[in-house]
């Protein structure tokens, strides 16, 4: 009988590193989230916004035809706008292969938005070179913000992006990059990292960031085991609501350091604005449907 169960043990283990290797790195989730932000303009209602982050290009099952799928995924969603939240690149990641941003970019170009395509660096495309990677992003049409803001518009309602610079590289800019948003207009904050969330003001709509991969590993019971926060699990994935303040942080496309994922599959994340104060914000963990790529 011990020996029964000793073989099974051993079977389940090479089961979950062949999914974690092989298998869940190679998906493609679309999570959907409606996100209730209070009062803002009825145009600014239903608003879709498509998150991607941590692509880390050259990654394990993140070659250039993977980067073309997840463009056709996004178009057909066909968002109002796509917001690039960082880590184009990849660096050092075992069993990975070096594709240049350019060519990264120049897969990703062939994203639509109806509005605006805007982007965020960060810490791996600082590493390489932040400069070398804007000048990709912006030739593949993303409006890259560092410390800087973009309005745009939707049913004639004026819509604020602020794109704060990355933490862990840079210094990002709340302060001063919220101080060109006039108050009384609906804003969105765009960061690599979840962590710059416990100094957004109450006036902030909504933040978007992604950076943690969700943990790559969550485990049951357990959740994530390793976030690179320093407030540990707390802003690892999925939507956080604090003292009337909301985060959505998606938990990315591409691995980091060790190529593996269990239980948190590579995302899209498409966020839908809800302007009903009437309708609570909700977020489901588990996505509406799935795109898997072959």
């Amino acid at each position: 009988m011990a020996g029964l169960v000793s073989t099974g043990l051993v079977l389940a283990a090479i089961g979950v590193g062949i999914w974690s290797v092989a298998i869940e790195p190679d998906r493609l989730v679309v999570h959907r989230v409606r996100v209730d932000v209070g009062d803002c303009p009825r145009g600014l209602d239903g608003l879709e916004i498509v998150a991607l982050s941590d692509v880390h290009a050259g990654a394990p099952h993140v070659g250039r035809d993977k980067l073309r799928h997840i463009a056709t995924t996004v178009n057909a969603l066909d968002p109002d706008v796509v917001v690039f939240l960082g880590d184009l690149v990849i660096h050092g990641v075992v069993g990975g292969r070096f594709i240049a941003p350019e060519d990264a970019a120049e897969d990703l170009g062939s994203i639509r938005a109806r509005v605006a395509k805007i982007a965020v660096l960060g810490n791996h495309d600082w590493r390489l070179g932040g400069p070398r990677v804007r000048r990709a992003l912006e030739a593949a049409g993303f409006r890259v913000l560092d410390n800087d803001v973009l309005r745009v518009e939707k049913g004639g309602s004026p819509l604020w992006f602020a794109g704060v610079a990355d933490l862990g590289t840079r210094h990002p800019d709340l302060k001063g990059t919220l101080a060109r948003i006039p108050s009384a207009e609906t804003a969105i904050v765009l960061s690599h990292s979840p962590d710059v969330f416990p100094d957004v003001p109450a006036r902030v709509a909504l933040t978007l960031a992604g950076h943690t991969h969700g943990g790559q590993v969550r485990l049951p019971w357990l959740g994530a085991l390793v976030v690179p926060s320093k407030y540990g699990g707390r802003y690892a994935a999925g939507l956080i609501e604090e003292q009337g303040r909301r985060l959505f942080v998606t938990s990315g496309i591409g691995t980091s350091i060790v190529p593996v994922r269990f239980g948190v599959p590579p995302e899209i994340a498409e966020v839908t604005l809800n302007c009903s104060p009437a309708i609570s914000a909700a977020s489901s963990t588990s996505p509406d449907f799935l795109l898997t790529h072959d």
